[in-house]
Protein backbone atom coordinates (compact mmCIF):
# COMPACT_ATOMS: atom_id res chain seq x y z
CA UNK A 1 0.00 0.00 0.00
CA UNK A 2 1.33 3.41 -0.98
CA UNK A 3 0.87 5.50 2.17
CA UNK A 4 2.68 8.58 0.85
CA UNK A 5 -0.41 10.84 1.28
CA UNK A 6 -0.30 10.11 5.02
CA UNK A 7 3.35 11.09 5.27
CA UNK A 8 3.32 14.45 3.51
CA UNK A 9 4.17 17.43 5.72
CA UNK A 10 1.64 20.23 6.06
CA UNK A 11 1.82 23.83 7.25
CA UNK A 12 -0.92 25.54 9.23
CA UNK A 13 0.00 29.17 9.91
CA UNK A 14 3.34 29.04 11.75
CA UNK A 15 3.23 25.30 12.47
CA UNK A 16 4.80 22.62 10.30
CA UNK A 17 3.31 19.14 10.74
CA UNK A 18 5.62 16.28 9.72
CA UNK A 19 2.75 14.08 8.48
CA UNK A 20 -1.04 13.98 8.11
CA UNK A 21 -1.88 11.58 10.97
CA UNK A 22 -3.41 13.21 14.06
CA UNK A 23 -4.23 11.71 17.43
CA UNK A 24 -7.92 12.49 17.87
CA UNK A 25 -9.14 13.97 21.17
CA UNK A 26 -10.51 11.27 23.47
CA UNK A 27 -11.70 11.83 27.03
CA UNK A 28 -9.75 9.66 29.47
CA UNK A 29 -10.86 11.01 32.90
CA UNK A 30 -7.45 10.23 34.33
CA UNK A 31 -6.56 13.62 35.84
CA UNK A 32 -7.75 13.65 39.49
CA UNK A 33 -9.12 17.07 40.44
CA UNK A 34 -8.36 18.17 36.91
CA UNK A 35 -4.57 17.85 37.24
CA UNK A 36 -2.66 15.83 34.59
CA UNK A 37 -0.10 13.60 36.28
CA UNK A 38 2.93 11.58 35.14
CA UNK A 39 0.73 8.87 33.60
CA UNK A 40 -0.96 11.47 31.38
CA UNK A 41 2.46 12.88 30.45
CA UNK A 42 3.61 9.43 29.36
CA UNK A 43 0.40 8.65 27.51
CA UNK A 44 0.67 11.64 25.18
CA UNK A 45 4.46 11.50 24.85
CA UNK A 46 4.36 7.88 23.69
CA UNK A 47 2.14 8.75 20.73
CA UNK A 48 4.46 11.58 19.76
CA UNK A 49 7.53 9.34 20.12
CA UNK A 50 6.01 6.80 17.74
CA UNK A 51 5.58 9.32 14.96
CA UNK A 52 2.09 10.83 15.15
CA UNK A 53 2.21 14.17 13.32
CA UNK A 54 0.02 15.97 15.86
CA UNK A 55 -1.47 15.13 19.24
CA UNK A 56 -4.81 16.75 20.09
CA UNK A 57 -5.57 16.28 23.77
CA UNK A 58 -8.77 15.11 25.32
CA UNK A 59 -11.32 17.82 26.08
CA UNK A 60 -9.94 20.30 28.63
CA UNK A 61 -12.13 22.42 30.89
CA UNK A 62 -11.99 26.17 30.50
CA UNK A 63 -12.29 28.45 33.53
CA UNK A 64 -16.08 28.58 33.82
CA UNK A 65 -18.14 26.93 36.61
CA UNK A 66 -20.36 25.01 34.18
CA UNK A 67 -17.62 23.96 31.78
CA UNK A 68 -16.91 20.28 32.46
CA UNK A 69 -18.58 18.08 35.04
CA UNK A 70 -16.25 15.10 35.58
CA UNK A 71 -13.81 15.63 38.48
CA UNK A 72 -11.08 13.68 36.68
CA UNK A 73 -11.34 15.60 33.41
CA UNK A 74 -8.32 17.88 33.02
CA UNK A 75 -8.62 21.66 33.30
CA UNK A 76 -6.59 24.50 31.83
CA UNK A 77 -6.63 26.86 34.77
CA UNK A 78 -5.13 26.81 38.26
CA UNK A 79 -1.42 26.59 39.04
CA UNK A 80 -1.48 22.84 39.74
CA UNK A 81 -3.21 21.91 36.48
CA UNK A 82 -1.06 24.28 34.43
CA UNK A 83 2.06 22.74 35.94
CA UNK A 84 0.77 19.32 34.91
CA UNK A 85 0.16 20.48 31.35
CA UNK A 86 3.60 22.03 31.24
CA UNK A 87 5.01 18.57 31.87
CA UNK A 88 2.89 17.13 29.06
CA UNK A 89 3.96 19.78 26.55
CA UNK A 90 7.63 19.43 27.49
CA UNK A 91 7.53 15.64 27.11
CA UNK A 92 5.70 15.71 23.76
CA UNK A 93 8.14 18.26 22.37
CA UNK A 94 11.10 16.24 23.68
CA UNK A 95 9.72 13.27 21.74
CA UNK A 96 9.62 15.37 18.57
CA UNK A 97 5.85 15.91 18.59
CA UNK A 98 3.38 18.77 18.31
CA UNK A 99 0.40 19.15 20.63
CA UNK A 100 -2.83 21.16 20.86
CA UNK A 101 -5.29 21.25 23.77
CA UNK A 102 -8.97 20.81 22.94
CA UNK A 103 -10.89 23.55 24.79
CA UNK A 104 -14.21 22.19 26.06
CA UNK A 105 -17.43 23.56 27.49
CA UNK A 106 -20.22 20.98 27.77
CA UNK A 107 -23.11 23.46 27.72
CA UNK A 108 -26.41 21.51 27.84
CA UNK A 109 -24.57 18.23 28.49
CA UNK A 110 -23.03 19.51 31.74
CA UNK A 111 -24.00 17.32 34.70
CA UNK A 112 -25.91 14.84 32.56
CA UNK A 113 -23.60 11.84 32.08
CA UNK A 114 -21.43 12.58 35.12
CA UNK A 115 -23.55 14.13 37.89
CA UNK A 116 -21.88 15.83 40.81
CA UNK A 117 -23.40 14.43 44.00
CA UNK A 118 -26.91 14.73 42.61
CA UNK A 119 -26.61 18.49 42.10
CA UNK A 120 -28.91 19.71 39.32
CA UNK A 121 -27.73 23.25 38.75
CA UNK A 122 -29.09 24.36 35.35
CA UNK A 123 -26.51 24.03 32.59
CA UNK A 124 -25.72 26.80 30.16
CA UNK A 125 -28.18 26.60 27.24
CA UNK A 126 -28.85 29.17 24.49
CA UNK A 127 -32.65 28.85 24.78
CA UNK A 128 -33.03 26.68 27.87
CA UNK A 129 -33.67 23.57 25.74
CA UNK A 130 -31.64 20.40 26.30
CA UNK A 131 -32.72 18.35 23.31
CA UNK A 132 -35.62 16.35 21.83
CA UNK A 133 -37.66 14.15 24.12
CA UNK A 134 -37.60 11.34 21.54
CA UNK A 135 -33.90 11.54 20.73
CA UNK A 136 -31.93 8.37 20.08
CA UNK A 137 -29.28 8.30 22.79
CA UNK A 138 -27.04 6.01 24.83
CA UNK A 139 -27.11 7.91 28.13
CA UNK A 140 -29.27 6.49 30.95
CA UNK A 141 -32.99 7.26 30.75
CA UNK A 142 -33.00 8.82 34.21
CA UNK A 143 -30.19 11.21 33.24
CA UNK A 144 -32.11 12.28 30.17
CA UNK A 145 -35.30 12.78 32.20
CA UNK A 146 -33.46 15.03 34.63
CA UNK A 147 -31.96 17.08 31.79
CA UNK A 148 -35.10 17.58 29.68
CA UNK A 149 -36.91 20.31 31.71
CA UNK A 150 -36.46 23.71 30.06
CA UNK A 151 -34.26 26.16 31.97
CA UNK A 152 -33.68 29.88 31.64
CA UNK A 153 -31.79 30.81 28.46
CA UNK A 154 -28.25 32.13 28.74
CA UNK A 155 -28.11 35.89 29.15
CA UNK A 156 -25.73 38.18 27.31
CA UNK A 157 -23.55 38.41 30.42
CA UNK A 158 -23.39 34.61 30.71
CA UNK A 159 -22.39 34.34 27.07
CA UNK A 160 -19.66 36.95 27.36
CA UNK A 161 -18.28 35.27 30.48
CA UNK A 162 -17.82 32.03 28.55
CA UNK A 163 -16.23 33.78 25.56
CA UNK A 164 -13.76 35.43 27.94
CA UNK A 165 -13.02 32.05 29.55
CA UNK A 166 -12.13 30.57 26.16
CA UNK A 167 -9.74 33.45 25.60
CA UNK A 168 -8.09 32.95 29.00
CA UNK A 169 -7.64 29.23 28.32
CA UNK A 170 -6.08 29.92 24.92
CA UNK A 171 -3.71 32.47 26.44
CA UNK A 172 -2.66 29.95 29.09
CA UNK A 173 -2.07 27.33 26.40
CA UNK A 174 0.17 29.68 24.47
CA UNK A 175 2.21 30.50 27.58
CA UNK A 176 2.65 26.78 28.27
CA UNK A 177 4.08 26.23 24.79
CA UNK A 178 1.23 24.39 23.07
CA UNK A 179 1.54 24.53 19.27
CA UNK A 180 -2.05 25.43 18.41
CA UNK A 181 -5.59 25.41 19.77
CA UNK A 182 -8.43 22.96 19.13
CA UNK A 183 -11.98 23.97 20.08
CA UNK A 184 -14.75 21.43 20.73
CA UNK A 185 -17.78 22.70 18.85
CA UNK A 186 -19.52 19.36 18.25
CA UNK A 187 -21.70 16.62 19.78
CA UNK A 188 -24.36 18.85 21.33
CA UNK A 189 -21.96 20.66 23.65
CA UNK A 190 -22.04 24.42 24.12
CA UNK A 191 -20.91 25.77 20.75
CA UNK A 192 -22.91 23.11 18.92
CA UNK A 193 -26.02 23.98 20.94
CA UNK A 194 -25.81 27.52 19.54
CA UNK A 195 -25.33 26.18 15.99
CA UNK A 196 -28.19 23.66 16.23
CA UNK A 197 -31.57 25.15 15.38
CA UNK A 198 -33.38 22.75 17.75
CA UNK A 199 -31.59 24.07 20.86
CA UNK A 200 -31.11 27.65 19.67
CA UNK A 201 -34.52 29.34 19.35
CA UNK A 202 -33.19 32.85 19.99
CA UNK A 203 -33.97 35.86 17.83
CA UNK A 204 -31.12 38.21 18.71
CA UNK A 205 -27.44 38.53 17.92
CA UNK A 206 -26.84 34.96 19.11
CA UNK A 207 -29.61 33.16 17.21
CA UNK A 208 -32.20 33.28 14.48
CA UNK A 209 -30.89 32.53 11.00
CA UNK A 210 -27.84 30.34 10.39
CA UNK A 211 -25.39 33.23 10.42
CA UNK A 212 -26.61 34.41 13.82
CA UNK A 213 -26.53 30.86 15.22
CA UNK A 214 -22.87 30.79 14.19
CA UNK A 215 -22.14 34.09 15.96
CA UNK A 216 -21.25 32.55 19.32
CA UNK A 217 -18.78 30.09 17.80
CA UNK A 218 -17.28 32.90 15.73
CA UNK A 219 -16.91 35.06 18.85
CA UNK A 220 -15.09 32.21 20.59
CA UNK A 221 -12.72 31.83 17.64
CA UNK A 222 -12.00 35.57 17.63
CA UNK A 223 -11.31 35.52 21.40
CA UNK A 224 -8.91 32.62 20.94
CA UNK A 225 -7.17 34.40 18.06
CA UNK A 226 -6.78 37.57 20.12
CA UNK A 227 -5.19 35.51 22.90
CA UNK A 228 -2.73 33.50 20.79
CA UNK A 229 -1.75 35.95 18.07
CA UNK A 230 -1.35 35.41 14.32
CA UNK A 231 0.95 32.38 14.19
CA UNK A 232 -0.86 29.62 16.14
CA UNK A 233 -3.41 27.58 14.17
CA UNK A 234 -6.99 27.22 15.42
CA UNK A 235 -9.02 24.07 14.79
CA UNK A 236 -12.77 23.74 15.30
CA UNK A 237 -14.53 20.37 15.64
CA UNK A 238 -18.10 20.11 14.34
CA UNK A 239 -20.49 17.19 13.89
CA UNK A 240 -23.90 16.34 12.50
CA UNK A 241 -24.92 14.01 15.39
CA UNK A 242 -25.53 15.17 18.97
CA UNK A 243 -25.26 13.39 22.30
CA UNK A 244 -28.91 14.44 22.79
CA UNK A 245 -29.89 12.67 19.55
CA UNK A 246 -27.66 10.59 17.30
CA UNK A 247 -30.15 11.07 14.46
CA UNK A 248 -29.97 14.87 14.60
CA UNK A 249 -28.17 16.89 11.96
CA UNK A 250 -26.49 20.25 12.07
CA UNK A 251 -27.57 21.01 8.51
CA UNK A 252 -29.97 19.30 6.11
CA UNK A 253 -28.14 20.30 2.93
CA UNK A 254 -24.89 21.90 1.72
CA UNK A 255 -26.38 25.39 1.48
CA UNK A 256 -27.44 25.34 5.13
CA UNK A 257 -24.07 23.97 6.19
CA UNK A 258 -22.26 26.67 4.22
CA UNK A 259 -24.23 29.42 5.95
CA UNK A 260 -23.08 28.07 9.32
CA UNK A 261 -19.48 27.50 8.28
CA UNK A 262 -18.64 30.75 6.54
CA UNK A 263 -18.88 33.02 9.63
CA UNK A 264 -16.66 30.54 11.50
CA UNK A 265 -14.10 30.49 8.69
CA UNK A 266 -14.16 34.29 8.47
CA UNK A 267 -13.52 34.48 12.23
CA UNK A 268 -10.20 32.69 11.76
CA UNK A 269 -10.60 28.89 11.78
CA UNK A 270 -7.55 27.31 10.15
CA UNK A 271 -8.74 23.70 10.25
CA UNK A 272 -12.23 22.20 10.38
CA UNK A 273 -12.49 18.84 12.16
CA UNK A 274 -15.51 16.87 10.91
CA UNK A 275 -16.47 14.35 13.58
CA UNK A 276 -18.30 11.25 12.32
CA UNK A 277 -18.68 7.70 13.56
CA UNK A 278 -17.32 6.47 10.21
CA UNK A 279 -14.94 8.64 8.23
CA UNK A 280 -16.41 7.56 4.90
CA UNK A 281 -20.11 8.11 5.61
CA UNK A 282 -21.75 10.55 3.16
CA UNK A 283 -23.65 13.36 4.88
CA UNK A 284 -25.89 14.56 2.05
CA UNK A 285 -27.82 12.68 -0.61
CA UNK A 286 -26.28 12.66 -4.06
CA UNK A 287 -22.66 12.93 -2.94
CA UNK A 288 -20.08 10.59 -1.42
CA UNK A 289 -18.35 13.46 0.42
CA UNK A 290 -18.01 13.12 4.18
CA UNK A 291 -18.44 16.02 6.60
CA UNK A 292 -14.79 17.07 6.37
CA UNK A 293 -15.06 17.02 2.59
CA UNK A 294 -18.03 19.36 2.57
CA UNK A 295 -16.33 21.68 5.07
CA UNK A 296 -13.33 22.01 2.78
CA UNK A 297 -15.41 22.39 -0.36
CA UNK A 298 -17.72 25.04 1.09
CA UNK A 299 -15.08 27.21 2.79
CA UNK A 300 -11.71 26.52 1.18
CA UNK A 301 -10.35 25.91 4.69
CA UNK A 302 -8.31 22.71 5.26
CA UNK A 303 -10.21 19.91 6.95
CA UNK A 304 -9.65 16.78 8.98
CA UNK A 305 -11.72 13.58 8.91
CA UNK A 306 -12.17 11.16 11.81
CA UNK A 307 -14.15 8.04 12.61
CA UNK A 308 -13.34 4.35 12.67
CA UNK A 309 -9.87 4.45 11.12
CA UNK A 310 -8.26 1.05 11.66
CA UNK A 311 -11.41 -0.37 13.28
CA UNK A 312 -14.54 -2.20 12.26
CA UNK A 313 -17.11 -0.81 14.70
CA UNK A 314 -20.59 -2.12 15.41
CA UNK A 315 -23.33 -0.28 13.56
CA UNK A 316 -26.66 0.97 14.85
CA UNK A 317 -28.52 4.24 15.44
CA UNK A 318 -27.67 4.55 19.15
CA UNK A 319 -24.30 2.87 19.42
CA UNK A 320 -21.91 5.73 18.98
CA UNK A 321 -19.91 4.52 21.99
CA UNK A 322 -19.41 0.79 22.30
CA UNK A 323 -16.72 -1.82 22.83
CA UNK A 324 -17.66 -4.24 20.06
CA UNK A 325 -15.02 -3.46 17.49
CA UNK A 326 -12.16 -5.28 15.81
CA UNK A 327 -8.96 -4.14 14.19
CA UNK A 328 -9.12 -3.83 10.43
CA UNK A 329 -7.01 -2.13 7.78
CA UNK A 330 -9.31 0.30 6.00
CA UNK A 331 -6.52 2.72 5.06
CA UNK A 332 -7.10 2.11 1.37
CA UNK A 333 -10.36 4.07 1.69
CA UNK A 334 -8.66 6.83 3.69
CA UNK A 335 -5.88 7.15 1.14
CA UNK A 336 -8.24 7.22 -1.84
CA UNK A 337 -10.13 10.16 -0.35
CA UNK A 338 -6.95 12.01 0.56
CA UNK A 339 -5.57 11.56 -2.95
CA UNK A 340 -8.83 12.97 -4.30
CA UNK A 341 -8.37 16.06 -2.12
CA UNK A 342 -11.49 15.46 -0.04
CA UNK A 343 -9.71 16.29 3.25
CA UNK A 344 -6.19 17.16 4.36
CA UNK A 345 -5.61 15.34 7.66
CA UNK A 346 -6.90 12.10 9.15
CA UNK A 347 -7.51 11.85 12.89
CA UNK A 348 -7.15 8.45 14.53
CA UNK A 349 -8.91 7.79 17.82
CA UNK A 350 -9.33 4.37 19.39
CA UNK A 351 -6.71 2.70 17.19
CA UNK A 352 -4.09 5.01 18.74
CA UNK A 353 -5.64 4.68 22.19
CA UNK A 354 -5.28 0.91 21.79
CA UNK A 355 -1.71 1.01 20.47
CA UNK A 356 0.74 3.93 20.67
CA UNK A 357 2.80 2.23 17.93
CA UNK A 358 -0.12 2.16 15.47
CA UNK A 359 1.45 4.53 12.93
CA UNK A 360 4.70 2.59 12.98
CA UNK A 361 2.69 -0.53 12.08
CA UNK A 362 1.20 1.41 9.17
CA UNK A 363 4.65 2.48 7.99
CA UNK A 364 6.08 -1.05 8.15
CA UNK A 365 3.05 -2.93 6.91
CA UNK A 366 2.50 -4.84 10.13
CA UNK A 367 -0.98 -6.07 11.12
CA UNK A 368 -2.80 -3.98 13.71
CA UNK A 369 -3.17 -5.21 17.26
CA UNK A 370 -6.53 -6.65 18.28
CA UNK A 371 -8.66 -4.04 20.02
CA UNK A 372 -8.60 -4.46 23.81
CA UNK A 373 -11.67 -2.86 25.46
CA UNK A 374 -9.73 -2.68 28.75
CA UNK A 375 -7.63 0.07 27.17
CA UNK A 376 -10.68 2.33 27.35
CA UNK A 377 -10.21 2.36 31.12
CA UNK A 378 -6.44 2.75 31.31
CA UNK A 379 -3.60 4.81 29.90
CA UNK A 380 -1.32 2.60 27.84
Amino acid sequence: MDIEPLLRPMRLRGLELPNRVVMSPMSRYASPDGVPGPDVVGYYARRAAHGVGLVVTEGVAIDHPLSVDHPAAPRLFGADALAGWSGVVTAVHAAGGRIWPQLWHQGPMWNVESTRLGVRTPSLRPSGIWGPADGTISIPAEAKAAALPVTLPAGDGDIQDVIDAYGRAAGAAKRLGFDGIAIHGAHGYLIDSFLWSFTNRRDDGWGGDAERRAAFGAAVVRAVRAAVGPDMPICLRLSQFKMQDYRAVLADNPDDLGRLLRPLADAGVDLFDGSQRYFDTPVFDGSALNLAGWMRLLTGVPSMAVGGVGLDKARGPARHIDDSQTATNNLDRVLARMRAGEFDLIAVGRSLLNDPCWLERVRTGQPFLPFDPANLQRLT
